[in-house]
């Protein structure tokens, strides 16, 4: 089977980098502008000059060479990289967001079904065994119905200070809003998990503090000029120390001291937290109600020291709590009184590798089976995926024009 690659960065490197070691595809061709990326993908996969890229565009002009592609290029190149590859045919394995825009998500639909096209979105939480589990638990109708439910999304202060402030997805102007780049994954698993579709949303954040207003005396532009002392924030604290792991990898290539402290020295993320062109939010919540009654409280925060999701699921006859860093679930059932001890089950799910819990490795292992047609299902397919970009969207809507937002509006 071959694939090509349009994107490598570190996730589209990761998709790829898994159906190349596993012996499941050959990375034919590869679209990467930066030259950095492009030698290291190009060492890893063995390609000629023939086979190599900067622009999508001109890798199109060949036709279909492919069986599929993979797409993991930015929020806002998604519609036009996706268009061009739907016009030749191709199935795509496509990086969420579809797309920071309705009327794009849209078109990129129609087309794909026009087409008979398969698109796979990386909506990867669906894939992991934590979630399937919650997922199946809540199919079982051990517990009975869904009353509400709790869902939290902890970013970590250090992520959000890597991606959202100094990172790619920073400025919504750019990329998308907070909501949509960062918990798309969670409004997809909201309505994964309520069987519904959102009927209306009301959702309040903003960028409270990293911003200049709150920068520390003395602190300059960039890390290595700065006079403040003991700054959690430091880019040489946040990098130096993970050489080899996320997200240093994200920052350069060469993971050596030297090639760690030049892109501290000079790229994006050596810069102050407090001096960015940062505009998302570093906090939101939000509150869905759904077509089949069910309500959701979502809470998005980059203030949390563990980067993880937890959340508690209110049934009729009994609750189900969840942390999928620790990989822990736990089914309680209700008693008849405060006395008396609950019925307490602990589930330990099953970890795939790779990161997301296993979700990006399984989400491949779907894609690659369903390309070889040993599996036709498509737990993350384009209609599907839909549904939580306009959540996202709305909630986004809701946030700035402070009210509540029915989803009909942008159905």
């Amino acid at each position: 089977m071959k694939l090509a690659l349009i994107g490598a960065g570190q996730r589209g490197r990761i998709y790829a980098d898994y159906a190349f070691d596993h012996k499941r595809a050959q990375i034919a061709y590869l679209v990467e502008p930066d030259l950095e990326r492009r030698r290291s993908a190009v060492e890893k996969y063995g390609l000629s000059e023939k086979q190599i890229f900067s622009d999508p565009k001109e890798f199109y002009k060949l036709g279909k060479v492919c069986d599929a592609v993979i797409i993991a290029t930015m929020d806002r190149q998604h519609y036009e990289h996706t268009m061009g590859a739907l016009e030749l045919g191709y199935d795509i394995l496509l990086e969420k967001p579809i797309s920071p825009i309705l009327h794009e998500c849209l078109d990129i639909k129609n087309l794909a079904l026009k087409n008979k096209c398969k698109i796979m979105v990386c909506h990867v939480l669906r894939y992991t065994g934590f979630w399937s589990t919650i997922k199946r638990i809540v199919e079982s109708n051990e517990l009975g119905r869904i009353i509400d439910i709790q869902h939290n999304e902890n970013i970590g202060n250090f992520h959000i200070a890597h991606s959202f402030v100094r990172g790619n997805w920073r400025n919504s102007d750019i990329s998308s809003s907070l909501i949509m780049q960062k918990s798309c994954h969670d409004m997809d698993l909201l309505t994964w998990i309520a069987q519904c579709s959102a009927k209306s949303v009301s959702s309040f954040g903003n960028l409270s503090y990293f911003k200049e207003e709150n920068a520390p005396e003395n602190s300059a532009y960039r890390c290595v000029d700065c006079k403040v002392k003991n700054c959690r924030f430091d880019a040489r604290k946040a990098y130096l120390p993970i050489a080899g792991n996320w997200p240093a990898t994200v920052i350069s290539t060469d993971q050596s001291p030297k090639g760690l402290m030049k892109a501290i020295k000079t790229g994006p993320y050596g810069r102050c937290v407090f001096h960015c062109d940062n505009n998302v939010c570093d906090h939101q919540v939000a509150i869905f109600e759904f077509e089949n009654g069910i309500h959701a409280s979502f809470n998005l925060s980059g203030f949390t020291n563990r980067m993880c999701r937890t959340i508690k699921i209110m049934c009729e006859d009994g609750e189900i709590r969840g942390d999928d860093e620790k990989n822990e679930i736990e089914i309680i059932r209700f008693t008849s009184n405060g006395m008396q001890a609950p019925y307490i089950k602990r589930i330990t799910p099953e970890i795939m590798e790779g990161f997301h819990g296993g979700g990006d490795s399984g989400l491949m292992e779907h894609f690659l089976d369903m390309l070889e047609g040993e599996d036709d299902e498509n737990l993350s397919a384009i209609e599907t995926s839909i549904e939580s970009h306009l959540m996202a969207l709305a909630a986004e809507k809701s946030r700035i024009e402070h009210r509540t937002v029915e989803l009909k509006e942008l159905r």
